[in-house]
């Protein structure tokens, strides 16, 4: 992973871990108090219970020996298997052991198994005493043995619930365990259960044991008889067939099979090689000697080549004399004359060839049918020889088969025999069980740490739980979630002794740096998003009175003021603020005087000395203040004051309340929706920026104030934070 994002990631883990400790922090006395009480009723419960002691023994389960293990093959068990032991496992849970336990023990007359009539049983009889006419229904009659066995059942379902039989992984032993509130009953108890399993198992083995000498005595004297006759078919077989050596006969066979078979594949091939010479030659003619020369079957004849070699020899002899002598001269005669005899000889050797041909073509076909003759006889033999060294298989593995069974089971006779009257246990105790001197349980202490620590936990996710369904607006993502609105900044909540007011000119204030900051950050977010408008008249509202909107328009005016000409109008003529907390006097005249006309602009303006910001005061508040905002009077001032200053801001009256804020966002370039953090609901929200929506007012976006920065987990309060640490001054080095 990149460092840089690895960090960042860090960094907002650490500010998700603060946000939520600050909600615990914020609850912390109710989770501790719910705590408490859970604490207490729980030791006050663990106080009650009766203590349960829980003995242990160990067993060790056997594996079958080998004289078992053939009795466990008769009857389709495998000790060496893991189902050997889980089945081991099941007996000792099993009825059959328990009922013998608790008979053995007489368990019905132990206090512990004696039932106890529980309150809900108690409850009943009483209402049923009060209400005689609910026993009407007729009580069941059973006999002794039917009364004895649900007595039984219900000792055993008490019995079972008690019981624990745990095998130890990877290891032959089981351990058994009993609770009971008597230490010496259950350490007798788990003793008693394993001493039963071992007797049960023994008693079993011995049945299984003379069972199976029985049966394998029934099936030896058969399966002898089988054998004999198994013995007696493969011997008259043989005598019959007169077989000595089957084996080396079908070797024979078959070596003798593959030899005559590539012999005719050799002799039919050159039988195809000879036929196709016979077709040419029979084509040219036998008289056709030159054609004949010309065939590759007789010109690669070694004759052939040789006499051809003397033809060539004279022709190049009789052609040298030629240019020498003439046509009569005698060595010109001897040179043809020896021609023609050369010539003649090779005519001859190639009519002996094609007559050899044809004689080697006769005697190839020969041998081809001969060898065809041979290979039907001898497969013919070889078949039979098969058919009979199949039969002789079968008899043999038939008695090869026969021996083998009875042998085994002979061996087993012996084995039942001499083992009958005697049979190893099935498991050993390793460790036997003793009166535990502690309890099991309950764990007090254990459970009252748990208890603590459960209760200490459900009240934090309950304050997680409370805190989510908390519908006001605490950080960016609730503003872009849930209101699907732009956010502009946010101003952090600046703590200030009781009974004060927050200053007006914290902008301009060292003390306040953090706060000032944020409104910067605030005031470049809006130049920025609001670069293609004509942006020159800001409205700023909020849905209800209280959540800093008078704070937050001197702040922006302030701000600005650094850029430019800016005017600060207090356009709230009903509970107007912003004379008082700038310190004009009550009676300036204002905004309301200036529509109505009874002022001149420049007697209803203030200049503010500290921050240069122009300040029109709201004037004297008219009974009429709706109607003179709606005046097309009110639109000419502004188009006025828009000549005059770069940015005027107007504070106006909460949305919820009356509906000045809406007549004046039309008259505006843009409104800003200060919420207060943590405080105002979703609903006014949606419903003050609808209203002004409908107002077809341009909505900037939102101004989220009073922040507690301790729980803030919004990426816009990193800048707020990084200020305060870049913009202290060095320290200067001491001498």
């Amino acid at each position: 992973m990149n460092p840089i994002n690895e960090s960042i990631s860090n960094k907002e883990e650490v500010i998700d871990l603060v946000f939520y400790f600050n909600i615990v922090r914020s609850v912390k006395w109710q989770i501790l108090g719910f705590s408490t009480i859970v604490t207490l009723l729980t030791i006050m419960v663990t106080l009650t219970i009766i203590p349960k002691y829980v003995a242990t023994s160990t067993l060790l389960i056997e594996a079958e020996q080998a004289k078992a293990v053939s009795f466990q093959e008769i009857y389709g068990l495998d000790s060496n298997k893991k189902e050997y032991y889980q089945t081991q496992f099941e007996v000792i849970k099993s009825d059959s052991i328990a009922r013998e336990v608790i008979s053995k023990l007489d368990l019905k007359n132990h206090k512990d198994f004696i039932a106890k009539p529980s309150a809900i049983s108690e409850v009943k009889e009483a209402i049923k005493s009060y209400l005689p006419f609910l026993n009407k229904k007729e009580a069941t009659e059973h006999s002794a043995e039917e009364q004895a066995e649900r007595e039984m059942l219900g000792l055993l379902a008490a019995f079972k619930s008690r019981l624990s039989v745990s095998p130890i992984r990877k290891t032959q032993l089981v351990r058994v365990s009993f609770e009971s509130s008597d230490p010496k009953l259950a350490a007798l108890v788990a003793n008693t259960v394993g001493e039963v399993y071992i007797e049960s198992q023994m008693r079993a083995k011995m049945g299984v044991t003379q069972e199976a000498s029985n049966w394998l005595n029934s099936r030896l004297s058969k399966l002898r008889s089988q054998l004999d006759e198994s013995e007696l078919r493969l011997q008259n077989f043989r005598e019959d067939q007169q077989l000595v050596d089957i084996e080396g006969i079908a070797g024979l066979a078959t070596q003798e099979l593959e030899q005559i078979s590539q012999q005719l594949v050799i002799a039919r091939n050159e039988k195809n090689n000879l036929e196709s010479i016979n077709r040419v030659i029979s084509e040219y003619g036998n008289n056709n000697l030159e054609l004949l020369g010309s065939m590759p079957e007789i010109t690669s004849h070694q004759v052939v080549q040789n006499v051809k070699r003397e033809v060539v020899i004279v022709e190049r002899k009789l052609s040298d004399l030629s240019e020498v002598y003439g046509p009569k001269h005698p060595k010109i005669i001897s040179a043809k004359a020896e021609l023609a005899t050369v010539r003649n000889n090779l005519n001859k050797q190639i009519k002996g060839l094609v007559t050899g041909i044809e004689k080697e073509l006769n005697r190839v076909t020969r041998t081809v049918s001969a060898l065809e003759r041979d290979l039907v006889k001898i497969r013919a033999e070889y078949q039979d020889i098969t058919r009979k060294e199949t039969k002789y298989n079968q008899l043999k593995r038939e008695v090869e088969t026969n021996r083998n069974i009875f042998n085994t089971f002979l061996s087993r006779s012996k084995e039942t025999e001499v083992t009958s009257d005697f049979s190893s246990a099935a498991a050993r105790f390793t460790d036997r069980a003793y009166p535990p001197k502690d309890p099991a349980k309950p764990n007090k202490k254990l459970i009252v740490v748990l208890a603590f620590v459960a209760s200490f936990g459900f009240a934090v996710v309950m304050s997680f739980i409370f805190d989510a369904l908390n519908d006001t607006v605490k950080t960016k993502n609730d503003v872009e979630g849930k209101l699907a609105q732009r956010m502009l900044g946010l101003l952090p909540n600046v703590p200030i002794p009781k009974k004060s007011v927050f200053p007006i000119h914290a902008y301009l204030d060292d003390n306040y740096r953090r706060f000032a900051e944020s409104v910067r950050t605030f005031r470049t977010s809006l130049l920025l998003t609001q670069l293609e408008r004509n942006h020159k008249v800001i409205a700023v509202t909020s849905s209800s009175p209280g959540e800093g909107k008078t704070t937050t328009s001197a702040n922006l005016a302030m701000s600005l003021a650094q850029m430019g000409k800016v005017l600060l109008i207090d356009a709230d003529l009903r509970k107007p603020s912003i004379a008082k907390r700038f310190d004009i006097p009550v009676f300036h005249p204002g905004l309301s005087n200036l529509i109505i006309g009874t002022e001149q602009f420049s007697e209803c303006v203030h200049v503010d000395g500290q921050s240069g910001v122009a300040i029109m005061p709201s004037g004297q508040i008219p009974g009429n203040p709706l109607e003179l905002l709606s005046s097309s009077r009110f639109n000419e001032v502004l188009d006025v004051l828009k000549t005059k200053y770069d940015h005027i801001i107007i504070d106006t009256p909460p949305t919820q309340a009356v509906s000045d804020a809406l007549v004046i966002s039309q008259s505006a370039d843009s409104v800003i929706y200060v919420v207060k953090s943590d405080v105002t609901r979703i609903n006014p929200i949606k419903a003050g920026i609808e209203r002004l929506f409908e107002s077809k007012a341009h909505v900037a976006g939102i101004v989220l104030n009073k922040v507690d920065m301790s729980k803030s987990k919004d990426e816009h309060s990193h800048g707020y934070y990084d200020y305060y640490d870049y913009s202290q001054k060095p320290e200067q080095p001491t001498s």
